[in-house]
């Protein structure tokens, strides 16, 4: 094994898988900004909020990188100091995290129409910044490799807190959900799309927080938590724009086809969407189910049975209604 196999290798494992994902958020953000999402102000604030916070990380760890590898290459006291962008590393984190679980408590809201939920998101999400901000400051100030372990455990509870903040939100969502399911498989289709962007949002933040973590308690000398924790932000920030850059798709979906069996639920999915567009237009059961009789052809099938003999059994019959709605916009999903 080499001499810089524990520190640089992981090092540069991390900022570059760190910089792969960093072209995937400028691909979404270009997407986002050219699909012009008719999306309220502290929306694409927001966006651009995340996405300037990934563009000053990227560019620090690959400065430090440059660092580490070429202006302080052979000589490897370099590596005993910790310079500032690792330290920016678990505030950039904690900001990150942030904003995306507020935004997702914000949608549980709208869902469950819960305070109470909103409010412990909102706990969850603040402390986890919090935490992250005292990682960074603490760092900045040790500024010795060697002396890092002193925070384990501040670095413990700031990842926990995180971890307890995605599994909430990511099983809050997927819960609320599926209570939408309402047995057409159009409109479960995209229940299940919607489940799985949810799933998808926490899981991965979750596995890189609990790589960052167990790394950081079991292997202190090594950089291998820094591997797991530069690029944690930008998968907050990716899974949330993949969220955001879905809602064209899923409208078609919803706009296409539906049972009549399935309009009860569309008062709930209409939620859903102003929820993610931030559009505060309350919309009734009755509007939502309010179809144009031109628009909607009913067919009735009979099911008749018969005895061995081939005689009519009885006069019972079955029928089936569908109607299939012809597309229409709908700027608020």
């Amino acid at each position: 094994m080499g001499a810089y196999d524990l520190t640089l290798g992981p090092l540069l494992a991390g900022i570059l898988f760190n910089t792969f994902l960093y072209g995937l958020v400028v691909y979404q953000f270009a997407t986002y900004y050219k699909t012009k999402f008719n999306d309220p102000p502290a929306i694409k604030c927001m966006i651009f909020f995340l996405f300037s916070l990934d563009t000053v990380h990227s560019i620090a760890v690959m400065w430090m990188l440059w660092q580490y590898c070429v202006a302080g290459y052979g000589e490897p006291s370099t590596l005993a100091v910790v310079l500032w962008p690792y330290t920016l590393t678990p505030i950039a984190t904690g900001l990150a995290s942030m904003v995306t679980q507020i935004f997702l408590g914000w949608r549980i809201y709208r869902f469950s129409h819960s305070k109470a939920l909103f409010a412990l998101v909102l706990a969850l999400s603040v402390s986890s910044c919090i935490c992250g901000f005292i990682c960074g400051i603490r760092a900045w100030i040790i500024k010795i490799s060697a002396n890092l372990s002193v925070l384990t455990g501040i670095v413990t509870v700031w990842l926990v807190l995180q971890v307890v903040a995605d599994t909430f939100v990511t099983g809050t969502l997927g819960f609320l959900l599926a209570r939408f399911r309402t047995g057409s498989q159009r409109t479960d289709t995209v229940i299940n799309r919607l489940i799985r962007g949810a799933v998808q949002t926490g899981l991965f933040a979750v596995l890189f927080a609990l790589g960052d973590l167990i790394a950081f308690v079991k292997w202190p000398g090594t950089n291998f938590y820094g591997m797991f924790a530069i690029p944690i932000g930008r998968i907050y920030t990716i899974t949330l724009l993949d969220t955001l850059l879905t809602r064209q798709e899923l409208r078609q979906q919803l706009s296409a086809t539906i049972d009549v069996d399935a309009i009860g639920a569309i008062p709930s999915l209409v939620q859903f969407a102003e929820g993610l567009s931030g559009n505060t237009t309350r919309t009734t059961a009755s509007s939502a189910a309010q179809v144009p009789l031109g628009d909607i052809s009913v067919h009735k099938e009979v099911v008749v049975c018969r005895d061995a003999a081939g005689r009519r059994a009885g006069p019972e019959s079955r029928s089936r209604e569908f109607g299939s709605v012809s597309k229409r916009p709908d700027s608020s999903f």
